[in-house]
């Protein structure tokens, strides 16, 4: 298949922020677009909506100012979604320092007549005033079809006069939506291909949405059939069932597609944990490239099998996006696995050992106990009772106070490589002030840094049991290295404090 290059713009600022629930804050928003243009090296981003908040405002300003300083051609690459409302969203941009405007237009005859209650060319020349103007400010202006993928199918005459008439103005690209995600494939080619036909010298973007979970397929039909640029979001966040995940759409477009991006396909697995941490919305352990489980091999003949030759691998190596590949630990894994995990630790057993530590794993296995690669090293000492891993840092004793009208407080006593230390801290909760106890500890009386907390998750089975035990799993940054521990107890603090306590011991490891 001949390579070709595709655009690939992020508005996980804009359309991913209309997911419920999901506000970045500006700051949010200026790391987000730091780490999607210069890390993971997308084409464009969309930083967000004009005329929406002050707030709005402060974010896209903050990302053009950034912008800004790294020249022209970056900022080129920060784009504001405007509204056809005469010179309103054009100042909007101008005065947050950006240069290019997405404006959105209706696509279908049905929203322009029913939503504007006004003729199509009526429509048209409140577009072209727009146009005209914003190029009178210096602006780039891409259109947004909005609701293309209706007007296709129901008016085609309408979008042809719309784009007719658009279509000798310096409009750079248009943007072509499936805004209600009503479309299959086939329809997307044949669509698709009408435009490019009519319009052969137009650059077109194709905007999935996933409300039929055909995104993907959608965004990569758009492809085969002439788009020369796509819309993806960071986790596949966007309104209703959200957007096409980029982290799926460059490994398609690389893979099936012989497709040439600039997106450096190592850097997205750390930004999809970012954008997971800011949004409050987990990626699931399935999804694809980013989800925790999709490089772990849970059967133990797929362990054999990876080991004689790598029977059990394809193109989808976790290498390629900062990952390596794990082997799951329980009822199923078998020998070969755990023969894995020891070998990552440098740990050896002989087989009467090994069996020991196998019936072990399974026993925890059939009690739904998840079992992790830094759990190992814990379970063998327990087992074969000979000091294979001993703590470096042990929790002795801890006092949390709570108490209605004053600040949670934490007195602990932790021993770390034989001597011992004592702190109290007061904190926003008790696990606030158990950390915050802690940093003293490594800070004032270690002179040493103490890991950044980056995501703290909490997992109460279903059941409504009040003893239920609950699993709390904690993501730490330490010198850049992401670091993840889990924590299991009835009480949602003591899941966290031993989370935290294996955490200290790994990095003391280190």
């Amino acid at each position: 298949m001949k390579q070709r290059v595709i655009e690939i713009m992020d508005t996980t600022l804009r359309d991913g922020e209309q997911t419920g629930g999901v506000s970045f804050l500006p700051h949010e928003k200026l790391m987000i677009a730091r780490l999607l243009l210069e890390e993971v090296r997308v084409d464009r981003v969309e930083a967000g909506s004009a005329r929406v908040s002050d707030g709005e405002m402060n974010g896209v300003r903050l990302i053009a100012d950034w912008a800004a300083r790294r020249g022209t051609e970056m900022l080129e690459r920060v784009e504001v979604l405007g509204f056809v409302d005469g010179t309103q969203s054009v100042d909007w941009v101008c005065q947050a320092g950006c240069r290019v405007i997405n404006l959105l237009c209706k696509g279908s005859e049905r929203h322009c007549r029913e939503q504007l209650g006004k003729s199509p060319e009526a429509h048209i020349a409140d577009i072209l005033r727009v146009v005209a103007y914003a190029g009178t400010r210096g602006l780039t202006v891409n259109v947004y079809l909005e609701d293309w993928s209706n007007g296709m199918k129901q008016s085609p005459d309408y979008v042809y006069q719309l784009v007719d008439a658009l279509i000798h103005t310096p409009v750079r690209r248009y943007m072509l939506p499936d805004t209600l995600g009503v479309l299959n494939p086939l329809q997307v080619v044949e669509y698709m291909r009408k435009m490019r036909k009519r319009y052969p010298d137009a650059h077109f973007d194709f905007h999935a949405h996933n409300d039929y979970d055909l995104a993907v397929s959608n965004l990569l039909a758009a492809v085969l059939s002439g788009a020369q640029g796509v819309h993806t979001t960071i986790n596949g966040l966007g309104e209703r069932a959200g957007n096409a995940p980029l982290s799926s759409v460059q490994a398609i477009l690389k893979d099936h597609f012989n497709a040439i991006t600039r997106i450096d396909e190592s850097r997205i697995y750390e930004v999809s944990r970012i954008v997971e941490s800011y949004s409050g919305v987990a990626i699931p352990a399935n999804r694809p490239i980013i989800g925790d489980n999709v490089f772990t091999q849970v059967a133990g003949v797929h362990a054999d099998g990876d080991k004689k030759n790598g029977l059990y691998c394809n193109d989808l190596l976790p290498e390629r996006f900062g990952r390596r590949r794990e082997y799951a630990l329980g009822k199923t894994s078998g020998k070969a696995n755990i023969i894995k995990n020891l070998q990552d630790l440098g740990l050896e057993l002989d087989e009467a050992d090994m069996r020991r530590v196998t019936e072990r794993i399974i026993e925890l296995g059939d009690k739904k106990e998840v079992v992790t690669q830094e759990d190992l090293p814990y379970i063998v000492s327990d087992v074969l009772k000979h000091g294979v891993k001993s703590d470096r840092v042990r929790l002795k004793t801890y006092i949390l106070n709570l108490a209605k009208g004053l600040r949670p407080t934490a007195t602990i006593k932790i021993e770390i490589d034989g001597a011992d230390y004592e702190e109290s801290a007061t904190g926003d909760g008790q696990y606030d002030a158990f950390v915050r106890a802690l940093r003293k500890v490594y800070k004032e009386r270690l002179g040493r840094t103490f890991p950044m907390l980056t995501n703290y998750a909490v997992t109460i089975p279903p059941g409504g049991r009040t003893d239920a035990f609950v699993q709390t799993v904690i993501t730490w940054n330490h010198h850049d290295k992401l670091v993840r521990t889990r924590g299991l107890d009835a009480d949602q603090t003591e899941a966290a404090i031993k989370a935290t306590v294996k955490m200290l011991n790994m990095i003391e490891e280190e």
